[in-house]
């Protein structure tokens, strides 16, 4: 597994090692003491999957303070754009995101840290999406960054019209209007 790092701290991409011939491939998908030495210490309590056809985009996503998760997500079919947004005030990438195309092909995992909002567009017809989480999914401390934030200012690759949404995605507040933030000194990691 190869570890690329991002343009902030903490986010990286995992490059697993493929193996393929004539009957197809072979890959690890995960390994807990590989991941522990290469990105750090996580226990993954929670495996979750969707599927989503072309046009939705899903996020930006996170939960609060101590609920707060990392992710490490990846695409089994399909060809999807993850992206990770730090929230965490004072911050010297505040406000900026890491953008990282996931596809059935190219096998790449990305693990967002806790303190990053995330959300994905599906580009191709039909994608399957699953990631792992630290911490169990609290419906009551969810928080969420409008998808469109013109201060952030994402390029999800997908034209306006073809935008599909959730009532809920469509309606999340502007990052400058979010109240419940990470803030860069605290330790979310920490019990």
């Amino acid at each position: 597994m190869k570890v690329i790092k991002t343009d902030i701290e903490g986010v990286v991409i995992l490059q697993p090692d493929v193996f393929g011939d004539k009957r197809g491939y072979f890959m690890e998908s995960w390994s807990q003491p590989r991941f522990d030495e290469a990105v750090q210490p996580i226990r993954f309590v929670q495996d979750n999957e969707s599927k989503s056809r072309y046009g939705v985009l899903r996020g930006l996503h996170y939960q609060k303070g101590r609920y707060s998760q990392s992710k490490l997500v990846r695409v089994v079919k399909g060809r999807v754009l993850d992206v990770a947004v730090d929230i965490r005030r004072g911050s010297p990438t505040f406000g900026r995101y890491v953008a990282v195309e996931l596809t059935e092909d190219n096998h790449h995992q990305l693990f967002v840290p806790r303190g990053f909002a995330h959300g994905f567009s599906v580009l191709s017809q039909e994608a399957i999406f699953e990631y792992k989480c630290d911490n169990l999914y609290a419906p009551e401390q969810e928080g969420a960054i409008a998808w469109n934030d013109p201060a952030i200012g994402i390029d999800w690759k997908l034209p306006a019209e073809d935008v599909i949404l959730s009532a809920k995605d469509a309606a999340h507040p502007t990052l400058a209007e979010a109240t419940d933030l990470f803030d860069y000194n605290t330790d979310y990691y920490a019990e």
